[in-house]
């Protein structure tokens, strides 16, 4: 071969090289520069979500629905839970805030979506904490019942938990973070039917100063009750009055109100510190009736409402829902029952 055609054959090789190199070339994944940029528009895209997504800045609970509960429901699964993102603020999102109260420290375990909880969330996201699906409150694997029938409850911390006759806590559960509210009770031993949950404690606190500004003195007589103490006082009445008729004021082991930490029976002077439905007609039981949603509480076992809670009228027994929930039953004339059963 002479040197002309060298030339030539070295220079149409180099053309065909640089040919493959800027319209062919395969990467060793067998990917073309083409399909690398793209991978790299998407992944850029995706991290770019994810800087974008944001928390909510309103309180957002049971119930609700909308834009807000969306974008909690993505961050929710950004940071490794697996719930719908329906925009429908249901059990299961109720439960995965409440897994990350219980995993997070200084954090009220209620299942509602509040101020403290979207500032925990926004340091998880920054890398500042760590939370676990499921490490504080694992679901439940399939249903649980009690001998009496009553479905056990997967989430017992909610502040919105119904618990009656077919809805019960477990025998193990203690609340979380009860302390004795700063309010008058008939008694000076230092027992656990003193302590509420800290948020139905301070809001009680508000609720007695509040109804003593306007002339009326309450008194605090039972709140927390564990299940061991349900179980020897229910016993007790239904040696006394056979269990049926017993079920009617005092509840089942585990279907009691009071293991929830939620509740308080209040009584006044009027009725001789007595638990009685006479309170209802003191001044103090009206001025309650007509206030208690001002600060979060229900009456739990209304009058004329008997066949739907399934108890006798209790105008003492005090349930906090906190102020939203309490003010739609109130105005709506609903039970705790009527309100999930008329709102889902």
């Amino acid at each position: 071969m002479n040197k002309k055609s060298i030339i030539v054959t070295v220079f149409f090789t180099l053309i065909l090289v640089l040919a493959a190199c800027t319209d062919g070339e395969q990467t060793t994944n067998g990917q073309s520069n083409s399909e690398i940029d793209a991978t790299k528009e998407t992944d850029e895209e995706v991290k770019a979500d994810d800087e974008n997504s944001t928390l909510p800045n309103t309180e957002l609970q049971k119930l609700d629905e909308g834009d807000a509960v969306t974008e909690l429901q993505n961050i929710l699964e950004q940071i490794g839970y697996t719930l719908p993102t329906d925009g429908i603020y249901s059990g299961i999102t109720a439960w995965a805030i409440t897994d990350i109260q219980l995993q997070l420290d200084d954090l009220d375990v209620t299942g509602i979506y509040d101020e403290a909880t979207q500032l925990a969330l926004e340091r998880v996201l920054a890398g500042e904490l760590t939370v676990e699906s499921g490490d504080g409150l694992p679901p439940l694997a399939e249903p649980v019942t009690t001998g009496s029938g009553a479905i056990v409850v997967g989430n017992p911390y909610d502040q919105l938990a119904i618990i009656n006759k077919e809805r019960a806590l477990p025998d193990d559960y203690i609340p979380h973070g009860l302390v004795v509210p700063d309010v008058s009770f008939p008694f000076e031993e230092d027992l656990p039917k003193k302590q509420l949950r800290a948020p139905a404690a301070t809001a009680l606190e508000e609720l007695f100063n509040e109804a003593k500004e306007t002339g009326h003195e309450l008194f605090a007589q039972s709140g927390y009750r564990g299940y061991d103490t349900q179980v020897s006082l229910f016993h007790a009445y239904a040696s006394e009055h056979g269990e049926e008729e017993a079920n009617i004021f005092s509840a089942r082991p585990g279907e009691s109100e009071h293991q929830t930490g939620l509740s308080m029976d209040i009584t006044s002077a009027a009725v001789g510190y007595q638990l009685t439905t006479d309170f209802g007609d003191t001044p103090e039981g009206e001025w309650v009736a007509e206030n208690a949603h001002k600060f979060g509480f229900i009456i739990r076992y209304p009058e004329g409402k008997e066949d739907i809670t399934q108890y006798q009228y209790e105008p003492w027994h005090l349930r906090y829902v906190g102020v939203r929930a309490a003010t739609e039953m109130l105005e709506n004339d609903q039970t705790m029952e009527e309100y999930f059963t008329e709102n889902e």
